[in-house]
């Protein structure tokens, strides 16, 4: 595969692919007569490695040092104990909310007891949050969050003029989306500051936890799909 085809079957950006390959962890094995990078099932699997232990919070020296050994299966073990602890955080977590939800059918508040058990459940779910990014990506991300509070509250109207715009059916085309779509990719810059293994992670995140997205008032993948579309977002 050439990298455009890689970073589209993985979700991953050729801009990431493009950084391990500087970093030494994914080179392609191959290049055409005309230069372009050619991977074979050899370095797909290598990819697949870095992403499953940039998952496990390793930092990218780690992981280099790492994959020398080959150790794939260690990979892939250590991949599946991380999904099943996500998995089993998010399983109790829905076995609490509905019994909450079942108990308030007949009385109009939670009980202490039910809202202490919740605010537990949801701490472990957030855990999870740390499993997508190293340390210092998270102490980074939430050191953005406290001085971009600003700039964090455009979010919400420049979604909803978005949707506005899609619901309308106005093409991404137009203007007026094409300066919507240029201040979302001025958002997303200023969040991440173009670092492009953060930006992956971010919209890792946000992919495989879509449904909390959209209930918390962010993004669907319709919208991404439609402000994709306009060319100023990637």
């Amino acid at each position: 595969m050439k990298v455009g085809e890689l970073a589209a079957a993985t979700g991953l950006t050729v801009r990431t692919l493009h950084h391990w390959e500087e970093r030494g962890l994914v080179v392609p094995s191959a290049r055409t007569h005309s230069g372009h990078r050619v991977y074979d099932d050899g370095d797909v699997r290598r990819v697949y490695q870095v992403v499953a232990l940039r998952e496990l919070g390793l930092p990218l020296d780690a992981i280099g040092e790492l994959l020398v050994s080959g150790a794939f299966g260690a990979v892939l073990a250590a991949h599946l104990e991380q999904v099943d602890t996500r998995l089993a955080a998010l399983q109790s977590l829905r076995r609490t909310l509905a019994g909450v939800v079942e108990r308030l059918r007949h009385t109009p508040d939670p009980a202490p007891s039910d809202v202490l058990r919740l605010m537990d459940e949801v701490s472990r779910v957030n855990e999870t949050f740390a499993q997508y990014f190293t340390p210092e990506q998270v102490a980074e991300l939430q050191e953005r969050r406290t001085d971009g509070e600003a700039t964090a509250a455009e979010w919400p109207g420049l979604i909803e003029a978005v949707r506005a715009e899609m619901d309308a059916g106005t093409d991404p085309s137009e203007p007026r989306v094409q300066a919507l779509a240029a201040r979302w990719a001025e958002l997303l810059a200023a969040f991440h500051r173009g670092d492009p293994e953060l930006g992956e992670r971010l919209n890792r995140m946000r992919t495989e936890n879509a449904a909390e997205v959209s209930a918390a008032g962010g993004p669907d993948q319709a919208m991404i799909d439609y402000i994709g579309r306009t060319g100023k977002v990637g």
